[in-house]
């Protein structure tokens, strides 16, 4: 019965309220001493990948896999690779598809449910011939393709991967967008949707047969989805999109050990994003439910740097190498 009620994560002071936890991690924090090696991976159809590697000379990986408009730069992507890299552990930090400072060369972008260039980039790693064990974490977005793929296909998860640990996981989409399309959740909305227009204009004006920008641009999730997400990956609409991709769903079918942490005070998840009913019953999927850590936040003090979030992932993880 993997269901951790008492977590570890305690924040102070101001840190107490969700929204200055997920503000401050995101907009304020610094974290140097990072030099990534970039390496372009060509994709199947026609298109690339940017993975942004972080490397101390180890037989372990750590995979990273960032939130919506995200990227390897992000403050919580360095703090996770520049803390695995001091427990000696190599790094690589998958960014999707125009998302890495370039756009892509195909109509179609990423989405939640996108687990095909992590599959490659896993595909990619092991061909190296170095990783004896490799480990996934994943932020949001990210964390809900992490665990998606774990679960869609469970006899195909290479047995060089021996856990994931995952943070503020919209898991259940639909109810998610619900939260998110609320007031509370009407700035971070907003500079969400900015960003994704803005880049779905440069695709309309680059494929217009296949790519229409509607004449009142979309302010909200469902009806970016409608619009964009669901025709260029292969789905009837939203939600279809929302019900096929969330995590959920595959989470029953994982068989590698993963940690989901979801602050009880993120304003982006819904109730159903926390699934005690699965992790109650289910061997090797754990939940943690700080009372506190906003939306990838979980911001931490005197700890020179180290945010509670990487300790709590490597310690995870770590555990579980045989």
């Amino acid at each position: 019965m993997p269901l951790i009620d008492h977590s570890t994560y305690k924040a102070t002071g101001i840190f107490r309220n969700g929204h200055l936890n997920t503000l401050y991690a995101a907009l304020w924090r610094k974290v140097a001493g990072v030099a990534y090696r970039r390496e372009r991976l060509a994709t199947p159809d026609g298109d690339f990948i940017d993975i942004d590697w972080s490397e101390v000379g180890s037989r372990k990986l750590l995979i990273t896999l960032h939130g919506l408009e995200g990227n390897a730069g992000r403050p919580y992507m360095l703090g996770f690779a520049k803390f695995f890299n001091s427990k000696g552990w190599d790094v690589a930090a998958l960014n999707f598809r125009g998302c890495s400072g370039e756009p892509n060369l195909q109509p179609r972008s990423y989405h939640i449910g996108d687990t095909g260039d992590l599959r490659l980039l896993v595909e990619h790693a092991l061909g190296r011939g170095v990783y004896q064990h490799i480990a996934l974490a994943g932020f949001s977005l990210g964390g809900n393709v992490a665990l998606k793929y774990l679960g869609e296909n469970p006899d195909a998860v290479p047995l060089q991967i021996r856990a994931v640990a995952v943070f503020s996981v919209p898991c259940d989409i639909a109810t998610a967008n619900v939260e998110i399309d609320k007031w509370k959740n009407r700035l971070y909305r907003r500079r969400f949707m900015q960003s994704l227009n803005v880049k779905m204009r440069q695709k309309a004006e680059r494929w217009p047969d296949v790519v229409r920008f509607p004449t009142r641009k979309p302010r909200h999730f469902r009806d970016f989805d409608n619009y964009f997400t669901a025709p260029l990956h292969g789905f009837a609409n939203a939600a279809d999109y929302y019900s096929r991709c969330g995590s959920i769903r595959f989470i029953p079918h994982i068989r590698i050990p993963a940690l989901m942490v979801n602050a009880l005070d993120d304003s982006f998840l819904s109730p159903a994003c926390y699934p005690v009913d699965i992790a109650e019953t289910h061997p090797v999927f754990y939940l943690e439910t700080p009372q506190h850590g906003g939306h990838v936040g979980f911001v931490t003090t005197r700890t020179g740097g180290v945010y509670w979030s990487e300790q709590r992932a490597w310690q995870f993880i770590e555990n579980r190498l045989p």
